[in-house]
């Protein structure tokens, strides 16, 4: 299974299933309740809305989505959707059956948790450089989860489905706070990488980030990054850590690899070549590295494509 996917959520036996269409098991906590939707059968125009803010996860099949009005768009495993409070979801499943079920999370969000967190944050990390202040971008609503992001929702549903302690509700509200800052950090790379070009002449971490695509071959230090950022090394590292949930270094080699797997894709270029062309000067770590990332060797990924 690939890192980036949800694992571990439990279906219902097919006779205790109540519906076909979006079948619901609840688990409900102190700041937030945990829904497990099913369907098992084709269906069109379902209608949900939840008093609070929801995150939602695709774990299993394909749902077509109709949000805030617009176009529906696909809605697929490894992704998941920030939807607003009272906000009408409309949902077709043209492709479920029972041998093809499809299977979704919803968490939805006390506001006051949501407010207490970013609160928080506000205080604790004033100074940030992306945007003003801490919170979810409701505009930003389709993400695909990241790895930090997939593992925190894992142990959300375990914590939600299997947790059995007294302190159930104390573990769920620490991890809830965890999930609502690495769905931040994944919303503000996802921005970052749409918008680092128009925002780079004025904005410190757009600038840096600018830097390091058009240098990702050279041999980028730290010392060079902060001063990019006219900040310290240790503020830089922290900053920039906080705000997107990886450090400077772990950025750039992600960078690298997906640069990597887009040369495979385009031509049938040779390991080594492409090892040196993301910017990578060792081609032992490069394999590891990519093999790390996306669960398969360069050269497995190349064949795959032919």
């Amino acid at each position: 299974m690939h890192k980036n996917f949800i694992s571990g959520v439990p279906w219902r036996a097919e006779r205790d299933l109540k519906t076909l269409v979006e079948n619901r098991t609840t688990y409900t906590l102190d700041e937030c309740e945990l829904n497990i939707f099913e369907t098992h059968q084709e269906a069109k125009d379902v209608n949900l809305v939840f008093g609070d803010l929801v995150l939602t996860t695709m774990l299993k099949g394909k749902k077509i989505m109709h949000l805030f009005d617009k176009p529906g768009f696909d809605y697929l495993p490894g992704e998941s959707v920030i939807v607003p409070p009272n906000e009408l979801m409309k949902i077709d499943f043209p492709e479920a059956n029972f041998e093809n079920p499809t299977q979704c999370i919803a968490l939805s969000i006390s506001k006051e948790m949501i407010d207490n967190t970013f609160n928080l944050l506000n205080e604790r990390f004033p100074d940030k450089m992306l945007t003003q202040e801490w919170g979810l971008d409701l505009s930003n609503f389709h993400l695909i989860n990241t790895q930090d992001l997939s593992e925190i929702i894992n142990r959300f549903i375990k914590i939600g489905v299997k947790e059995r302690s007294k302190e159930k509700d104390v573990i769920a509200t620490l991890a809830l706070k965890e999930l609502l800052i690495r769905l931040t950090q994944t919303q503000a790379r996802e921005i970052l990488q749409k918008t680092y070009k128009q925002l780079s002449s004025n904005n410190r971490l757009a600038h840096v980030v600018d830097f390091i695509k058009s240098n990702i071959r050279e041999n980028l230090s730290l010392d060079q990054l902060a001063s990019k950022a006219c900040m310290s090394k240790a503020h830089f590292s922290r900053s920039f850590k906080n705000e997107l949930g990886q450090s400077p270094m772990e950025f750039i080699l992600k960078e690298r690899l997906h640069l990597a797997k887009n040369y495979l894709r385009m031509a049938n270029y040779q390991i080594q070549e492409v090892c040196f062309m993301a910017g990578f000067n060792n081609i032992t770590y490069f394999i590891r590295a990519f093999k790390s990332e996306f669960g398969i060797t360069p050269k497995a990924f190349q064949n795959s494509l032919q």
